[in-house]
This record gives C-alpha cells, structure tokens and sequence, in this order.
C-alpha cells in the first residue's frame, strides 16, 4: 500500500492542474504566491524554507507570538478591529497565550469520506489531518505558533503549528497573514497549508458583528474572491483551482465570558464537518 501512496499524490496534483487553470504567480496572479513544501512530509518543515524565501526566519522564541501582529490591518468596509471583544483581538494578534479544547461531530455522509482521506493522505502527510472521532481529540489539541519574519526583522506571516495533545501527531500546519485580493476593497485573513509541489489556500473575509464576534468566511464566488484554491506548482507551469470547500468561523464570548468558535466547514453547499474550540487564556 505504502508504494501506491506517492502515485496517488501525482494523479492528485494531476487532477487539480487539469481542472485548474495556468496562473502567473510572479506577475497577475501573485496574490496566490504562498508557500509550497518540496518533500512528501509536512509537518512544521516548511518554516524554514518560507523564512529563507523572505530573506527572513522562522522564531519560536517571539513571546505572545499572534496569527497576525495587528488586525486593523484588516480594517475596511464592514469590519473595524477596534469593534470587537478584546478577547476577540486578544486571541488573534497574541494566539500563543492561548489554549484550545475541540469537538468535532461530521455529517454521517460525510464522515467515511473524511476517515479515508485522513488515513491516505492527512495522517500520512501530517496535514489537513481533521479528527474524524470524537475520542480523537478527547485529550485537546497543542498549538504553537512561530513568527516568520522579513529582511527587516518584521513579522511577514505565522506559522500555526496544531497538533494532537494524545498522539502529537500533525492535525493543521498553516501560514497566516493579511492579503488583499484584487478588486477588494479591504484584506482577508489569508491561509496557506503548505503540500508537496503545491498549497491549499483559503480566503477569508471578516466581518464584526455588533455583538463584539468576529465572523470569517470563505464563501462561493468567482476566480479571485474569497474562498478555496488548490495550488499546483511546477518547473515551468504552475496551475490553480477554486476548490468547492466552504468554511464559516464564528470567534465569540458566551454568556460566562468564556472565548469560543464554532467552525463549519461545507462541500459545495452540504455542511461536512462541525467543530466547536473552547479557547481559554494561559495565565
């Protein structure tokens, strides 16, 4: 089984380039520039090479280390970081202080599906491994987060780095900033998970609500607005595809001033998977 494995990787990236189309990432298209990974294991081992490509490094040392440094960099139409919760943009701009407890409960015709891709390709690779039983994550999930930064020492894009808390294997491994998208007329929060010779890439677009929460999605749209793309690059040719995933995230204080989210993620218009993530501060 173990041999199919890497052929089964090709006719992935061989579909995708199929459906795709030719993207220019250097020039029109620069805006789905992100980091790839040039070895069949994920992991955290993509920091290294992202940091180089910047001229910078990747820092596990930086304290109160955050997704993104400040988010009224996302500041725009519908959305003012200064309108949300503090624990809200607490989370966000200083996440290393923080600790996660999840729940997951997947759609039962969706479930097998999500097992099988786990098992071939999520575990395998450590990444985009979603627990698909509850029990999985029964123990929490770990999470670092490490600051890459630019020639100039500033922080570029994190690097978040979430792990199962019982078996320390590799649940999510992504590369966080702000981009804005062409025509847009404020930033996403832009999220890359580095593969081997490609990434996926999710858009997402914020949103505060009046109530202090923080909404992000990455709905249906057109080549070039929020949402999914799977990325394919090559020596000559690099090619990239809308990906008919959805997601919403919902970051709130409840009533007894506890930091939750709920995180729904869609196939098409069919709700996949629900997770739910306790935050709590690390004091």
């Amino acid at each position: 089984m173990s041999s199919l494995m890497p052929h089964l990787d090709r006719v992935s990236r061989t579909f995708w380039r199929a459906t795709g189309r030719r993207v220019d990432l250097a020039g029109e298209h620069a805006w789905l520039d992100a980091p790839v990974h040039d070895g069949a294991v994920i992991g955290d081992a993509w920091l290294t090479s992202a940091a180089t490509r910047w001229g910078g490094e990747a820092r596990d040392d930086v304290e109160d280390a955050g997704l993104l440094p400040d988010l009224g960099v996302l500041d725009g139409p519908g959305f003012r970081a200064d309108a949300l919760h503090p624990h809200v943009r607490d989370f966000y701009e200083h996440t290393s202080r923080w600790r996660m407890e999840v729940w997951t409960q997947w759609a039962a015709a969706f479930q097998p599906g999500g097992e099988l891709v786990s098992r071939l390709f999520g575990r395998r690779v450590q990444q985009l491994a979603l627990p698909t039983r509850p029990l999985d994550v029964a123990y929490g999930m770990d999470s670092r987060v490490a600051v890459i930064t630019d020639d100039t020492g500033a922080q570029r894009a994190a690097g978040w780095i979430r792990s199962l808390r019982s078996t320390g294997e590799y649940v999510y491994s992504g590369c966080y900033m702000s981009r804005e998208l062409p025509g847009a007329d404020r930033a996403s929060v832009h999220v890359t998970f580095p593969l081997e010779a490609g990434n996926v890439q999710v858009f997402l677009r914020p949103t505060a609500l009046p109530d202090g929460s923080l909404r992000l999605d990455s709905p249906q749209g057109d080549f070039g607005q929020d949402g999914a793309y799977v990325v394919v690059t090559g020596p000559q040719r690099n090619h990239a595809a809308r990906a008919p995933i959805h997601e919403r995230f919902h970051v709130y204080v409840d009533r007894w001033g506890v930091l939750r989210t709920d995180h729904e993620l869609r196939m098409w218009s069919a709700t996949a998977v629900r997770l739910h993530y306790k935050l709590t501060r690390i004091t």
